[in-house]
């Protein structure tokens, strides 16, 4: 039996988000170190081929997934509900569902900016909110936020991302004061331009190399990049991290000029 301190056998987690991108990678982590695993996603084509795969790579652990629409609060509430009825536990909390629709401050829609402020903040708090009562029984839980780089800096028409990615880093350090008691850390993690769905659709190719300059790498990231941070974060290895910001970014941050 391994003695890794990054194993994950006999720890529940549930990622949202899950069925793509950075949350699969996570997701995949996560199960190839031991862990039972449910995602969540919109789409139910996509997230039945994400479950698929997870249970290929991983075979001894279970693989759970749920259509949910994390920008509906009521979601949350069942989202958390169902983990708990077929994981028996979450031990391990991702916040990864999250949306950006850029737009400059004088020509956003009260409409786009409440349909990002729910997904990427609201119910976060309330599935946070939602979850960790069991951890704190247990006297251990693991809670991660995936923030940004929007979050610590921005670029310009990024007002709602930027506004929700900070306020993420501020829940986050006060979670971890709540919940620092109870065994519990509370982290976020800051990617920078990782090659997923969401930027190569919004942003124009000259837009991207724009994003592959500004890195210390001078390439975009990979969503097992992250997935990797997270896994420290999601394990006793991680055990004394709480409260902060683990920026992923290729640099993006240490190019000032």
């Amino acid at each position: 039996m391994s003695t890794s301190p990054f194993q994950l056998s006999g720890r529940s987690a549930l990622v949202t988000g899950g069925s793509k991108g950075i949350g699969l990678a996570i997701a995949a982590e996560f199960a190839k170190a031991g862990a039972d695993v449910m995602i969540c996603s919109r789409g139910r084509q996509r997230l039945d081929e994400a479950a698929g795969a997870l249970r290929a790579i991983a075979p001894g652990v279970k693989i759970e997934a749920l259509v949910a629409d994390m920008a509906q609060r009521p979601e949350a509430n069942r989202l958390a509900a169902e983990a708990l009825a077929r994981l028996g536990k979450v031990d391990i909390l991702v916040n990864n569902a999250g949306w950006n629709i850029p737009q400059a401050i004088d020509q956003i829609k009260d409409e786009d900016w409440d349909y990002c402020v729910e997904l990427n903040l609201n119910n976060v708090m309330a599935l946070t909110r939602a979850i960790v009562p069991g951890m704190k029984e247990r006297g251990w839980g693991r809670v991660i936020h995936i923030s940004s780089v929007m979050g610590l800096g921005s670029t310009a028409e990024r007002n709602v991302y930027s506004a929700t990615k900070a306020a993420l880093v501020g829940m986050c350090r006060a979670t971890a004061l709540d919940l620092g008691p109870f065994g519990i850390t509370v982290n976020c993690i800051a990617p920078g331009p990782i090659a997923t769905e969401m930027p190569m659709s919004i942003l124009s190719k000259e837009q991207q190399d724009s994003f592959s300059r500004r890195t210390a790498l001078g390439r975009w990231g990979k969503p097992e990049e992250i997935a990797f941070p997270a896994l420290l974060l999601a394990s006793d290895a991680g055990s004394y991290i709480t409260g902060s910001v683990i920026v992923v970014d290729g640099g993006v941050l240490a190019n000032v000029f």
